[in-house]
């Protein structure tokens, strides 16, 4: 919008219910259009004629999606004649699908990016029109990676939207080799496997900030581990030390800050000060 475009529809899904009253709330996408008078359509999914026949009466250039949820049938992607543009965040082929930013963390990475694809019926399998690598920082988590991929897909869509209009844009098919897929983060996946080495099980902790969290069971009690650090330190696996420092199946994992269920995030120290540990305490 601040680069010019004329914006002749947002989509945003259905209001959700959030918050201790579940009340619906509208995402920011919504704020934003409501604010600056632009028409707003939330279908609960695109896959009927009358939601295909309303994005196609915007009369649309090029749709422009970025974390939208939803499946996009081909007369919807094919309802301009530049078709649809799909900000992702990673180096495509690599991490295809939900969940790039978190999968990457997860993988001990050293960089991702923003691809900007043109979208086909594939899982993010469209030519890419513009790619961008950024390092992952050893101090990244996925909100921290998320906004710097935030801010390097709003720059690339709109230039890549000015070589779209002036015909510079040269679609790249993506390789076939290099595939990979960035599965939906469930609740499973955020259950801490202490038999993993200490590195993975850091990288996974930083991959659930800021949400979901990572989970483990301390002692019986259910409890999410916000922030951790690799120590030099020799344990048995899953035996915790009265400064909560955890064995892995290798190395072990220093916790810096956790939540039990229902309260406050707490440094170690304070957690400790309410809960004190008589080793061996274990985690399961």
């Amino acid at each position: 919008m601040a680069a010019g475009h004329e914006i002749a529809l947002v989509l945003t899904q259905p209001d959700r219910p959030a918050g201790r009253g579940m009340r619906p709330v509208a995402s920011a996408v919504k704020r934003f259009a409501i604010q600056n008078a632009l028409p707003v359509f939330q279908p609960q999914n695109l896959k009927t004629a009358e939601a295909v026949q309303q994005v196609c009466a915007a009369r649309p250039d090029v749709l422009v999606v970025a974390a939208y949820g939803l499946i996009l049938p081909v007369p919807v992607l094919q309802a301009g004649p530049h078709g649809a543009l799909n900000i992702h965040a990673s180096l495509l082929p690599r991490w295809r699908g939900a969940a790039p930013i978190q999968r990457a963390l997860l993988a001990g990475d050293e960089e991702t990016g923003i691809c900007i694809m043109q979208m086909d019926a594939g899982l993010d399998t469209g030519p890419v029109l513009a790619r961008q690598a950024i390092p992952i920082a050893s101090s990244d988590d996925a909100g921290s990676l998320h906004d710097k991929l935030a801010d390097l897909g709003a720059q690339m869509i709109v230039s890549t939207l000015e070589d779209v209009k002036d015909g510079r844009v040269r679609a790249v098919p993506q390789p076939e080799e290099g595939v990979t897929y960035a599965r939906k983060i469930d609740k499973q996946a955020t259950v801490l496997d202490w038999s993993q080495s200490a590195v993975e099980l850091e990288r996974a902790v930083r991959a659930f900030r800021p949400s979901p969290g990572a989970m483990t069971v301390l002692e019986g009690e259910p409890i999410k581990i916000w922030r951790a650090r690799v120590v030099d330190q020799q344990l048995p696996a899953r035996s915790v030390t009265k400064d909560l420092v955890v064995g892995c199946g290798e190395g072990a994992l220093a916790i810096d800050e956790l939540q039990r269920a229902g309260g406050k995030r707490l440094s170690a120290a304070e957690f400790l000060r309410g809960r004190p540990l008589a080793p061996p305490a274990r985690v399961t």
